[in-house]
């Protein structure tokens, strides 16, 4: 059997640091072996210097929205009149304009470390709601230009039927809706994995699919044991109309029609009650938070601790691309718990790495990934320990300082399935991710 050898300056091992380690890659990717005490380099081995991770998983992604970064800081307003800014951009959207900017930002994920992202995909269908010639034209494209970036995807294919609790979808809309629960479901089954992606499902939210509809979805997801997601009391005003339409909460909805379970995350999670945590902790529902995207939408900080607490695991995304930096995502969930409770130390720099690694992993279906130890996937990002940020503390303390110091620009190599995608700050396979993103974004302009 073909090994490759990497050896590690500093890696973390989920509850600490470890000095010296060396890491056999198979040919089929996975890490045959972890050997610790290895003071120096083996012969031949690929010598990662600084404090090496499990790849980060980015579980909630919506890649073009990476194209309204900056233009969408000016002035102010809402989440709802950014929602237009947004619609904007999907818009002028094409299966090849897609691919273009997936890649870019697919590239930038995977210099920021992330291994994984979780697709949560709803722009399906040609203006006007006319499918493409292959109905998954635009899913093919994301998971494509995954490929070309050398990271993984978990394609969250939505359901997106309805612009509020029964009404049809808004011109912008249009071409996300597949008109019913059962004709979304036609369509994706017709969507494939492969060795880089893996095929789930989401709920845009209760107020875009019916209420009526939304078992369908849960039991397409049941039925393939498939990660489900969905947008969950992201703002008030959902809750309000959710009350107002259907007498309960939306967690309260969606536990009704089957859709709360261990293999489902709700993203944001931000305005829930008391009855609400119980039920998303007691069925062990995920919790999917994106700090940066829910201070920048003005959302407001949702009840993490509680969450978990209850018995919802974490994971952290970058949602609307305001940064891709899951770091700061770590960071961030705790800073914002400190504002809101004026104390702190809510999580360990271990517990915020778990959720950006291996928690994050497993919300997307990948159960193998977000550990280095033998048998799992080899996807692993190093993060230096010598920069201008990083320099000074104990290599022992590297976990807390790349939690609550380091940011994406510190990520010094990233590796999929043993291979480096990223080689000292440098893509291996787009060679100008800059001009990658400027390109792309200004064909949307066009």
């Amino acid at each position: 059997m073909s090994l490759t050898t990497y050896w590690l300056e500093h890696a973390w091992l989920g509850t600490h640091v470890e000095p010296g380690v060396a890491l056999d890659v198979s040919a089929e990717g996975r890490i045959a072996a972890l050997r610790t005490e290895v003071a120096t380099p083996p012969p031949g081995a690929e010598v990662l210097r600084g404090l090496t991770l499990p790849g980060l998983a980015n579980a909630h992604s919506h890649a073009f929205h990476r194209a309204l970064r900056g233009a969408v800081q000016v002035g102010s307003g809402t989440f709802w009149t950014w929602r237009e800014l947004m619609y904007r951009a999907a818009q002028n959207l094409t299966p090849d304009t897609y691919f273009a900017l997936a890649r870019a930002v697919y590239a930038e994920m995977a210099l920021a470390g992330i291994t994984n992202v979780g697709e949560f995909h709803y722009v399906h269908h040609a203006p006007g709601g006319t499918p493409y010639a292959d109905p998954n034209a635009m899913g093919e494209a994301l998971i494509e230009a995954a490929a070309a970036a050398g990271i993984r995807i978990t394609l969250l294919d939505t359901a997106y039927l309805s612009s509020g609790f029964g009404e049809a979808p808004n011109a912008h809309q249009q071409r996300f809706s597949d008109g019913s629960a059962d004709a979304w479901a036609t369509r994706v089954s017709a969507l494939k994995p492969r060795a880089h992606a893996l095929i789930g499902a989401a709920v845009h939210s209760v107020r875009a699919v019916p209420a009526d509809q939304l078992a369908t979805v849960a039991r397409w997801a049941e039925e393939r044991r498939a990660p489900l997601h969905v947008h969950l009391s992201e703002q008030t005003a959902e809750n309000d109309a959710c009350q107002a339409a259907h007498g309960r909460t939306p967690t309260q909805l969606l536990a009704d029609h089957g859709v709360l379970g261990p293999r489902t995350t709700g993203v944001h999670n931000t305005h829930l009650t008391d009855t609400d945590i119980a039920l998303l902790g007691g069925t062990g529902t995920g919790t999917c938070m994106c700090p940066t995207t829910e201070r920048d939408l003005a959302d407001g900080i949702g009840p993490a601790t509680r969450l978990q607490q209850a018995g919802s695991p974490l994971s952290l995304g970058s949602d609307s691309h305001a940064v891709i930096d899951l770091l700061e995502e770590a960071r961030a969930m705790e800073l914002n718990e400190r504002l809101r409770s004026r104390t702190r130390g809510h999580w360990t720099a271990n517990a915020l790495l778990t959720a950006a690694t291996g928690d994050g992993h497993a919300s997307l279906g990948l159960l193998d990934a977000g550990r280095l130890e033998a048998g799992a996937l080899a996807d692993f990002t190093t993060v230096a320990l010598d920069s201008v940020r990083t320099a000074g503390p104990l290599p022992r303390l590297g976990a807390e300082t790349a939690v609550f110091a380091a940011t994406a620009a510190d990520v010094r190599h990233t590796v999929v399935a043993g291979r480096h995608i990223v080689r000292d700050g440098h893509h291996a396979l787009v060679a100008d991710v800059p001009s990658a993103l400027a390109e792309s974004i200004a064909a949307l302009r066009s």
